[in-house]
C-alpha cells in the first residue's frame, strides 16, 4: 500500500529548533525524513545530519539524502553512546524526537499495527525478541493484561475487553490484527462520535512489545547529556503518558534548588543548566488537524541547555 507521511508540527518544531546555517542537529526518530529535510535545508551548506532509526527502510531513506547525513539503524535510546563513540567531534545544536509511529509503519500489514488492516498481532519495529503483540494476548495473566490496558492505554473499559479476550483464547489463538479488533469490538460497539474502541488496546501493546516508556527515559536523559551549550531538544507526544514523561524530564532538568522541603534555605547552590522553552506544549492547529488527522493529539515541548555540565 502506498503511503504518504505528513511531518507533523512541522512549522512550530522548526521555529522553536530554530538551525541555523552549518549547525549539526540529531532527528533521533527519522521516519519518513520530513523534519530532517527541513533542518537539512536550514542548516545548509555544511551542517551535518545524525539520522537514527531502527528501521532499516527508513534508514535507506536517510542516506539518499547526501554526504551531510549520516544514517544509524538502532534504537533511540542509544544516543548518547551513539554520539560519543561514532561521532565525538560534532558539536550537537539541536535533538528532535517525533514519537509518533509513522504512516508507512502503520500501513505495513507485517508490523501488524493497525486495527484497521489485516496482518500478525507481531508490533516488534525492530524484529528483535521474543515477545509479541500475540504472546501478550494469548499468554499473559488476566489481572497482568488487564493492568496493562488501564496503564498504557488508559482504557476505561480494560475489565470487559481482557474478559473478552480470555474467553476466545481458551478455544484458539488470537494471531491477528482483525482478529483482534473482532473480539472488542464485539464488547465495546463503533461509535461514530469518539476513536474506535480498538484503538486504546492496540497502543498499549505497541508500547509494551516495543518498550517504548523505558527507550524514551534513556534517550532524552542522554539528549540532554549530549546537546551543546545552547542546544535545544524538541519533542513531540501523541499521548497523555508520553507527554508527562517528557514534561517531568524537563522539569526535572530546568529544576535550580534540590534541596529539601524542610531546608529554611537553599544549600545545594545548583546552577540551572536548562530552561523550558513552552510553557504548555505546543499543539497543531484546527487546519493542521483537518489536513491530516493523524496530528490530532501531538504535543511539543522543546527545552535549550543554558549552561556546561
Amino acid at each position: 500500500m502506498e503511503s504518504t507521511h505528513i511531518p507533523v508540527l512541522l512549522n512550530e518544531a522548526l521555529e522553536l529548533l530554530r538551525p541555523l546555517p552549518n549547525q549539526n542537529f540529531i532527528d533521533a526518530t527519522f521516519g519518513a525524513g520530513g523534519h530532517s529535510v527541513a533542518i537539512l535545508d536550514a542548516t545548509a551548506p555544511a551542517g551535518q545530519l545524525i539520522a537514527i532509526d531502527r528501521d532499516p527502510m527508513a534508514v535507506s531513506r536517510a542516506r539518499s539524502l547526501g554526504s551531510r547525513v549520516h544514517a544509524v539503524c538502532e534504537n533511540f535510546y542509544l544516543i548518547e553512546d551513539i554520539v560519543r563513540n561514532d561521532f565525538p567531534e560534532l558539536i550537537i545544536n539541536g535533538i528532535f524526537f517525533d514519537l509518533g509511529i509513522s504512516s508507512i509503519q502503520l500501513d505495513d500489514a507485517s508490523l501488524g499495527l493497525s486495527f484497521q488492516i489485516e496482518g500478525p498481532l507481531d508490533m516488534r519495529l525492530e524484529r528483535k525478541g521474543f515477545m509479541t503483540a500475540a504472546s501478550i494476548i494469548n499468554s499473559w495473566p488476566e489481572k497482568a493484561l488487564t493492568d496493562l490496558l488501564r496503564n498504557y492505554g488508559e482504557e476505561s473499559n480494560a475489565r470487559r475487553i481482557v474478559a473478552a479476550i480470555v474467553r476466545t483464547r481458551k478455544s484458539s489463538l488470537i494471531e491477528t490484527t482483525t482478529q483482534l479488533t473482532r473480539i472488542i469490538t464485539e464488547v465495546i460497539p463503533v461509535r461514530a462520535w469518539k476513536i474506535h474502541p480498538a484503538t486504546k488496546t492496540f497502543q498499549a501493546l505497541r508500547i509494551a512489545v516495543n518498550e517504548e516508556f523505558e527507550n524514551l527515559r534513556k534517550g532524552l536523559a542522554g539528549a540532554l547529556k549530549i546537546v551543546a551549550r545552547g542546544g535545544r531538544v524538541a519533542v513531540i507526544t501523541f499521548h497523555s503518558l508520553e507527554d508527562r514523561i517528557v514534561k517531568q524530564m524537563f522539569r526535572e532538568a530546568a529544576r535550580i534548588c534540590v534541596c529539601s522541603p524542610e531546608a529554611l534555605r537553599c544549600e545545594c547552590l545548583r546552577v540551572a543548566k536548562f530552561q523550558i522553552l513552552t510553557k504548555k506544549p505546543i499543539v497543531p492547529s484546527d487546519q493542521e488537524v483537518a489536513e491530516n488527522p493523524r496530528s490530532r493529539s501531538a504535543k511539543l515541548r522543546v527545552i535549550q541547555k543554558i549552561s556546561y555540565d
